[in-house]
């Protein structure tokens, strides 16, 4: 993260602000647009800095040949003041060490409090001012046993500030809403005679979105996109609605749900569950076969779910191995399918990414790890909420409609940094890809040809994954700019309101614009904050998700040590090569001490290792067999041998 220009730093100011990066080994770096390089700042000079705090740095002279240094003068702001970790013994007391391996430090528990070793616990940081004395913290809650399940889970939750329990009020206006609700169209569309489905997981319990298909004749359809009526509910200024902005989204681990909302909404009230009349927000637009619209319209409406498909079940209709519904099913994958091919032909990035399943049994333990088949029906459904968000979107912006929105929601991405392009072009040349395309004026066409050419080769996971970091990330915004990975000029997101506070402000700003209301100009800046909350929000929910991933790929590793797996090499460094086993998807090392056979060094121009004797090498894409010999638990490594 690039720190805040500071005004006169340089030559005549030696001090400098800026976020710290500290290392496992506690030295630090901190980043500043004056200086090239990192400001190196050894262990003993960080003061009571910890990892992620802003703070004032006093920069050191220059030495020739050598990195600038600095030490750290004042903590400006405390990135955090909670941390979640692992209670550990020594001969004289129990000491608490984090779980973030950016904070290696010992810290004291507060006198009274008792706690066992090898506990997992949330703490309360106390002021620390005297980097001679030992931070010190209050637990504020005992997790568990280090290793349990729960307790895990919870720290990784907890690590991320994400709470599982709703506060009583929040639960009690549910319980309310839900008294009192009686069903009627009054004032609204009704569309609960058309032949209408959901298609979702088959773990899904809240159901965001249906389908409806009504054939107008002449090869016209009437195709409904029907999103929750999140906000007929989750009225703006209640505690439910403070609740739900605070949490921004739900979160998905390995074997749970953290909802946005009370399951007695999420999962019962608002879902659009099959064979009951449910409130919805209809996008409903008359199309053909060719994917051309001929009309849209948008409004509050009541439905009635025919069947509840997974994926699965509608995609056996789809291959034809069932009938139910199946000319409506039919009739909407081929309109789908023409959605699709016009995008891809406007320049949209297609990503299709690998993603890993898990059966786990009564006690939470992982007993196998597959991957997620990518299903026609998975695509038809996106292909239909790209349509909704960019037809949204489009019309609140669009002049043609005779007035816009002054206020609306986007979720936009950026162009590409030029620097990150320039690094991503590097690294494809060095596993003997040329690009052909400027690194300065780069379209989405680009990188889909470089999707393309790279489509089944062993090296594909790795580069998708190296192009994803070299791009912007999707965040929401009052502002639009576009959206670059989808080649969309005006996108939103409308239809996920159960699970994503962003869209159900989406349905509050579409229907006051629909009933001849704007909002006002000052609520602008309050949004805009609303907004960038719920994206760091956003990328929190993502880092837990993996994490919950990464803790069950290693519990899973653990039970087959000395087992051999067919693998390939996703990345090497200077202490060795990463190998990804084929199934599973774990990530683990073949450290280079343990390639017995030659004495290896990595080589950077090829991201590759190679041997200095043989020649021999191991580079990015290479298939290999490798033998599991350990796991950390804690740590959440594996270690492989070369076979």
């Amino acid at each position: 993260m690039k720190s805040k220009k500071q005004k006169g730093v340089g030559k005549k100011d030696p001090f400098i602000e800026g976020v710290i990066f500290v290392t496992r080994k506690g030295n630090a770096f901190v980043t500043h647009e004056d200086f090239k390089e990192d400001i190196e700042i050894e262990a003993h000079k960080t003061g009571v800095a910890l990892h992620g705090d802003m703070v004032k740095v006093l920069v050191y002279p220059a030495v020739h040949n050598r990195r600038r240094g600095g030490e750290v003068t004042e903590v400006i702001t405390r990135a955090k003041h909670r941390l979640v970790g692992t209670t550990i013994a020594d001969k004289e007391s129990v000491y608490f060490e984090s779980d973030d391996k950016h904070i290696p430090l010992k810290f004291e528990i507060e006198k009274g409090e008792e706690v066992s070793p090898k506990s997992k616990v949330y703490v309360d940081l106390l002021p620390w001012t005297d980097p001679k004395q030992r931070p010190k913290v209050r637990i504020l809650e005992v997790l568990g046993p280090k290793g349990d399940h729960e307790s895990e889970t919870r720290a990784i939750l907890l690590s991320h500030d994400i709470d599982t329990r709703f506060p009583a009020p929040v639960e009690k206006e549910a319980e309310k809403i839900k008294q009192e609700h009686v069903i009627s169209a009054e004032g609204r569309f009704d569309f609960r005679d058309r032949t209408t489905c959901t298609i979702d997981p088959v773990d899904a319990k809240d159901f965001d979105d249906a389908l409806s298909l009504k054939d107008l004749g002449n090869n016209w359809y009437e195709v409904g996109i029907h999103i929750a009526d999140v906000s007929h509910f989750v009225r703006s200024g209640t505690a439910l609605d403070q609740e739900a902005k605070a949490r921004a989204l739900s979160v998905y681990l390995v074997d749970r749900t953290i909802p946005m909302l009370p399951e007695i909404l999420s999962n019962d009230l608002c879902s659009l569950n099959p064979n009951e009349e449910k409130y919805a927000f209809s996008a409903v637009f008359e199309m053909n076969l060719n994917g051309e619209v001929r009309k849209r319209s948008f409004g509050k409406s009541v439905i009635k779910s025919n069947k509840r498909f997974t994926y699965e079940e509608a995609q056996d209709v789809l291959d034809g191995k069932s009938d139910v519904l199946k000319k409506e099913l039919d009739i909407l994958e081929e309109i789908a399918q023409a959605l699709r091919k016009t995008k891809v032909a406007a320049g949209a990035i297609e990503f299709d990414t690998e993603e890993v399943k898990f059966e786990l049994d009564k006690d939470k333990k992982p007993i196998r790890v597959y991957k997620k088949e990518r299903l026609e029906t998975m695509r038809m459904i996106e292909d239909f909420m790209l349509l909704a968000n960019r037809e949204v979107a489009s019309f609140v912006s669009n002049k043609k409609n005779g007035k816009t929105l002054d206020t609306f929601v986007f979720r936009v991405h950026d162009v590409p940094n030029v620097e990150k392009i320039e690094e991503l072009f590097s690294f494809l040349h060095a596993l003997g890809y040329d690009v052909d395309a400027n690194e300065k004026d780069l379209t989405p066409k680009d990188i889909q040809k470089i999707l393309d050419h790279i489509e089944d080769k062993p090296e594909a996971a790795t580069i998708k994954t190296a192009i994803l970091r070299s791009m912007a990330k999707a965040t929401y915004t009052t502002t639009n700019i576009g959206h670059f990975g989808l080649a969309f000029d005006y996108y939103t997101h409308f239809t996920s309101p159960i699970r994503r506070y962003p869209d159900l402000m989406v349905h509050r700003l579409l229907d006051n614009f629909l009933k001849g209301k704007q909002e006002k100009n000052d609520i602008m800046l309050r949004y805009e904050q609303i907004l960038r909350d719920a994206t760091q929000k956003e990328i929190s929910a993502m880092t837990a998700e993996r994490d919950s991933i990464k803790m069950k790929q290693v519990e899973y590793m653990k039970e087959h040590i000395g087992e051999t797996f067919d693998g390939i090499i996703t990345g090497a460094t200077e202490w060795g090569v990463y190998v990804e086993e084929k199934e599973s998807k774990a990530e683990g090392m073949i450290r280079l001490k343990d390639l017995s056979d030659d004495y290896f060094t990595f080589d950077p121009k090829s991201y590759s290792v190679i041997g200095t004797k043989t020649k021999k090498k191991f580079a990015i894409g290479d298939k290999v067999k490798v033998k599991l010999i350990g796991v950390n638990i804690d740590d959440r490594t594996i270690d492989w041998s070369l076979v």
